[in-house]
């Protein structure tokens, strides 16, 4: 299950990229797109002018790697939480949502920072 707040440009997003690929290569086209990630031209065209709200997460997941997207990004985008990051909050839902807020204010070099050390951290633990 995934939560979801819908963020108007997702469908933006997703037309602008799929267009920018298909001006090189037709088969992104809107109906072979949406063949490939398994749901309806007429659908994905809903999405992509914003008459509908994202697909499922399966689905954006197929989305970006047929657009080469960053899967969390366009789901961040869609304005839902991925599976597995959802299960990584509620095992520490206090923590999680302390980090986020701490987070949401640095620049993004302390952020890149925090994760490294993070990284780096769990590594450590890995090797010992």
């Amino acid at each position: 299950m995934y939560t979801t707040y819908y963020m108007p440009g997702f469908g933006k997003f997703i037309r602008r990229q799929r267009e920018a690929l298909r001006a090189e290569d037709p088969t992104f086209s809107v109906r072979k797109v949406a063949a490939r990630i398994g749901v309806e031209p007429s659908y994905l065209s809903k999405v992509e002018r914003e008459l509908e709200g994202p697909p499922s997460e399966k689905k954006i997941r197929a989305l970006a790697t047929e657009l080469g997207e960053d899967p969390d990004s366009l789901l961040a985008l869609a304005g839902k939480i991925s599976t597995d990051l959802q299960a990584a909050i509620r095992q520490r839902p206090q923590l999680f949502s302390q980090l986020i807020r701490e987070l949401k204010n640095m620049p993004d070099e302390d952020v890149q920072r925090v994760v490294r050390d993070a990284i780096s951290g769990t590594k450590k633990k890995e090797n010992s």
